[in-house]
């Protein structure tokens, strides 16, 4: 009989995130083993520098249900922070030392580090939890052509699939026997077939740090519009993390769409750390698949205060997976525009456009002209 073979003990730092799987397992949450390594794969690549940032990879790798992400806090709440309470329950904790808790009417917003920029033309390191109301500008008129015009200016690629052509490139047997056998063995023309084509996928990605409060409102509602009109969109925001809204704008009434989306975004209006959160997205395997073979969109000024080299390595491994990037920036209102920042200047030759993010209209007529380009 073969002895068993012992397996390595446990490093003392991974233990209670590998416990942490089992509590959630326990409590009815589908955690797959491959899921455990990618949540301390991911955990190693964000530091972390907090316990939020614990949080953040748990939420990214596991990717708790919507439904359900009430009980998952508590649950993580519970295991790492001690608190007390049911699942699923309002938990309160207090901040540590180095958080500085400010209260602005019925709002509560937590900072964390230094100071965070108002002005939004600044960028800053630091991180915001913050609850916000969305209330996007009145472009109905822009969105509706826009949701009207997109299914037909979205690029494609060819499918897998074939369907009849008069002129194709090959010729389809089974049609042809059977109108031979209608024409009593005759064989009157060969009929032909084609690939079909589809819709290349779109990937949305929006920077809502402070630097960009000023836009924020309005490209949450051109998100909504744009997952409203195409038929495979994925929808992501970041600034010191990596946030998911696709399903929250599926919603076909905006204002309820955005509300719920307020809600799931805890970094609103804080610090600008694009090269993190890319490499996460990266990192997460379902994620990166939203980016094969389609067209990205990156809605961001590209103020980075990270590691630029994390920023040009994302972009880089981005630019490989998907058919084009296309970095709209509100700063890029002219034809003379030259990046500003050291990482967004070394990104240039990995993306396909650099150009005007500045108003919603501008963002429309852009990726309404994307397949047009391509047709001609």
């Amino acid at each position: 009989m073969t002895p068993p073979v012992a397996l390595p003990r446990l490093p003392a730092a991974a233990r209670p995130l590998v416990a942490f799987a089992a509590v959630l397992r326990a409590n009815g949450f589908a955690v797959a083993p491959e899921q455990t390594v990618l949540f301390l794969s991911a955990v190693q690549l964000l530091g972390p520098r907090s316990i939020e940032d614990v949080r953040k990879a748990a939420v990214a790798t596991i990717g708790p249900p919507f439904e359900r992400r009430d009980t998952f806090d508590a649950l993580f709440d519970t295991h790492f922070l001690g608190a007390v309470g049911e699942p699923g329950a309002d938990d309160e904790w207090q901040p540590d030392d180095e958080m500085k808790v400010e209260e602005e009417g019925a709002g509560q917003e937590i900072l964390i580090g230094e100071e965070v920029h108002e002005t939004g033309r600044e960028a800053t390191s630091a991180e915001a939890l913050a609850v916000r109301q969305l209330q996007p500008p009145d472009d109905s008129g822009t969105l509706r052509r826009f949701v009207r015009d997109l299914p037909d200016a979205l690029p494609r690629r060819r499918g897998y699939r074939h369907r009849r052509a008069r002129r194709g490139s090959g010729f389809d047997l089974a049609a042809s026997l059977k109108a031979a056998i209608r024409n009593d063995g005759e064989v009157m023309a060969l009929k032909r077939w084609r690939r079909s084509t589809r819709v290349r996928p779109v990937l949305l990605l929006i920077d809502v740090s402070g630097s960009m409060k000023q836009r924020t409102d309005a490209n949450l509602a051109l998100a909504h519009a744009l997952v409203q009109g195409a038929p495979r969109v994925e929808v992501f925001t970041f600034g010191t993390r990596l946030t998911r809204l696709t399903t929250a704008l599926k919603r076909r009434n905006r204002t309820r769409a955005l509300a719920i989306a307020a809600d799931l975004v805890a970094d609103w209006d804080g610090g600008t750390r694009i090269g993190d959160a890319l490499e996460t997205f990266l990192a997460v395997p379902r994620f990166a698949g939203y980016a094969r073979g389609a067209v990205v969109l990156i809605l961001s000024d590209g103020l980075e205060r990270g590691d630029p080299a994390a920023m040009i390595r994302a972009v880089r491994h981005l630019a490989a997976r998907a058919h084009r990037i296309d970095w709209l920036s509100p700063l890029a209102t002219g034809q003379d525009y030259r990046p500003e920042t050291e990482g967004l200047a070394a990104i240039r030759p990995f993306i396909t456009s650099l150009t005007n993010g500045a108003t919603t209209a501008a963002i429309c007529h852009h990726v309404l002209s994307i397949g047009r380009e391509r047709a001609a």
